[in-house]
């Protein structure tokens, strides 16, 4: 259901920084530092490493970051902005009916651009080995349900039928986060109205599929629906 992220790398100068003078920049640190985090944990976010990928002298780092726990926090920042940001817009986006305000939350399964599954998976596992970051989590998960809560409640649900259909709908997708469950488009298409139906008790419209499938360039099959 959800899908995963893979950002081109920065362009880096062919010449090295002795040679051109060039420091990169914060945006280019920052995007190496995501990579290795997706790539092999927070333990794998070194700034020597960094330096290594990028071509850089390692004093270029300071430039741009006091220390390396700067760094981890601008990442963190990324995560919350991306992440919770997008997800908790979704819920508040313009809809008509509860199945259209649904489907509006699925866009970030689907969207790399506004859910990003790969750095959520790499912070929950970074969650595991720090009290910080757990705690980090936990307000942003708060965050989501909450806004998932209102949610329901803005299309008459009761506060506790709201917050229980908004813990399926929130704990459903991470658990494809967690588990790193891979679906192929079409798969995950179908299961589409199903899911729907679970989470709002109400089954969707062919005008309202039709409207999401078309925002993620999917086409039924013959007798899809």
């Amino acid at each position: 259901m959800t899908g995963v992220s893979d950002p081109a790398s920065p362009a880096v100068p062919a010449e090295g920084p002795a040679a051109t003078g060039w420091r990169g920049s914060p945006e280019l640190w920052l995007e190496a530092a995501y990579a290795s985090l997706v790539e092999g944990g927070v333990g794998a976010v070194r700034i020597q490493t960094l330096a290594a990928r990028l071509k850089l002298a390692r004093t270029s780092f300071y430039w741009f970051f006091r220390d390396r726990e700067e760094l981890l926090a601008a990442l963190v920042d990324r995560w919350r902005a991306k992440n919770t940001g997008n997800l908790v817009a979704r819920t508040q986006a313009y809809a008509e009916t509860i199945v259209e305000a649904t489907l509006n939350v699925f866009d970030c399964w689907l969207d790399e651009a506004l859910f990003d599954s790969q750095f959520e998976f790499a912070i929950r596992s970074w969650a595991l080995q720090s009290a910080e970051i757990a705690e980090e989590v936990t307000r942003a998960d708060e965050a989501r349900l909450a806004a998932l809560t209102a949610l329901y409640v803005r299309f008459g649900y009761d506060p506790l039928t709201a917050d229980v259909r908004a813990r399926a709908a929130y704990l459903v997708q991470i658990g494809y986060i967690s588990m790193k469950s891979r679906e192929d488009l079409a798969t995950r298409m179908r299961r589409i109205p199903d899911y729907v139906t679970i989470f709002t008790g109400r089954s969707p419209e062919p005008r309202e599929l039709d409207r999401f499938f078309a925002r993620h360039g999917f086409v039924p099959g013959p007798g899809a629906g």
